[in-house]
């Protein structure tokens, strides 16, 4: 009997090329293909990294020493333990886990600066080059040609640009867009499909931007509305929790009765507009809150300073963004950033070690001894290699 090919977990195969009953070659009829062996690490031998399969021990992050289970779990483990930083790439690596989506103080930023500049010009030119990025076809596009810009204004994590022509041009720029704006508009052609521009607007004084959207994920959205309730993603908005009308009376109001984790609660549209993944950590930090506690759960003092750490942070953040160019904002809130993005660095506040929690699409950060009471939180890619 032939023995087992690597990552086929016992099924014996034959040999490449050898045919069985029936015909089909055997690499057809493999569903699994074979495993890579594991990639040449510059720090092999470290404790840190896996040397050879259940013989070098691996430092978890609950400070144990436990064997690999699987060479296919060494590619997990990068995120887990305490190796040096890798490399960051020169396009997404700071975008996506440091400064992720921009949230509200990102684009409020961005609001006020396209209020400075495009406010009485009129567009000039609209061009999408990522069809699937326009999610509207009534009214087109190109009837904003020639209208005025009126009004910039946010809706949660939505910039709208609003016309003399009843129409409003609005977008969401998901996790990786950006908006790139030009004193003096480029005049190459866009070809779709090879470039990460989205959108190319004008305006009559030769100014304009272009909306980029990084990565393969593709996610940014433009819209073409006579009303912001038209598009889904506003009409669902909570409230914002900067507005003038909302106080702690009414945020206690939206967290009675949800046995929900507050990082949720605060991340979710629908209850509270504008906050994301990054902020939710620094809110959570500044108020010594875990990001698991149940809202529902929470006492009236622990109430008071969620939202003292809710109105703060943003409001501190909105101030840092304020005057700055697009290019210049993501710099700016990353500077701003306590926790989020710190994994591995010193809390600021304590000097204890900053973790993360990992799932499938982003992470969590955290300080132990200031929001945990020193208790480091499950993480589920450890729990299900362990299992």
């Amino acid at each position: 009997m032939n023995p087992p090919w690597p990552g086929t977990r016992g099924t014996t195969l034959a040999p490449p090329g050898r045919q069985r009953p029936g015909g089909a070659p055997t690499a057809q009829l493999r569903q699994n293909p074979p495993a890579a062996p594991p990639a040449q690490d510059e720090r092999r031998g470290s404790p840190e990294v896996c040397g050879s399969v259940g013989r070098t021990p691996i430092t978890w992050p609950d400070g144990t020493a436990r064997r690999c289970p699987h060479p296919a779990a060494l590619a997990d483990l990068s995120g887990l333990t305490d190796p040096a930083p890798a490399r960051p790439s020169p396009v997404s690596e700071g975008d996506a886990k440091m400064s992720g989506m921009p949230e509200m103080p990102e684009v409020e930023g961005l609001v006020e600066f396209l209020r400075g500049r495009v406010m009485g010009l009129r567009v000039a030119k609209a061009t999408v080059s990522a069809i699937n990025a326009l999610k509207t076809y009534d009214p087109p596009l190109t009837d904003l040609l020639g209208a005025q810009v009126r009004g910039v204004e946010r809706h949660g994590k939505f910039v709208d640009l609003a016309t003399d022509g009843g129409i409003h041009l609005i977008f969401h720029l998901a996790k990786a867009g950006w908006l790139r704006w030009y004193d003096a508009l480029p005049t190459t052609l866009i070809k779709p499909g090879k470039t990460p521009i989205a959108l190319r607007v004008g305006f009559d004084d030769g100014s304009g931007f272009d909306l980029t959207e990084a990565g393969t994920k593709k996610s940014l959205a433009v819209y073409a509305v006579t009303d912001p309730a038209e598009v889904p993603g506003i009409a669902r908005l909570g409230p914002d929790p900067l507005d003038d009308d909302f106080g702690r009376a009414e945020f206690g109001a939206l967290l009675a009765g949800r046995r929900t984790q507050i990082k949720g609660v605060l991340r979710d549209q629908s209850i509270i507009a504008g906050v994301g993944n990054a902020y939710s950590d620094e809110i959570l930090h500044a108020a010594k809150m875990s990001p698991y506690a149940l809202a529902a759960k929470l006492t009236d003092d622990e109430i008071d300073q969620l939202f003292a750490a809710l109105t703060t942070t943003l409001t501190e953040a909105v101030a840092a963004a304020r005057g700055k160019p697009p290019a210049d904002l993501k710099d700016a809130k990353r500077r701003g950033m306590r926790v989020h993005g710190r994994r591995g660095e010193a809390c600021p506040v304590c000097g204890d070690e900053v973790r993360s929690v990992f799932f499938a699409d982003n992470s969590l950060e955290y300080c132990p001894t200031c929001q945990t009471g020193g208790k480091l939180l499950a993480d589920r890619r450890l729990s299900r290699l362990l299992k």
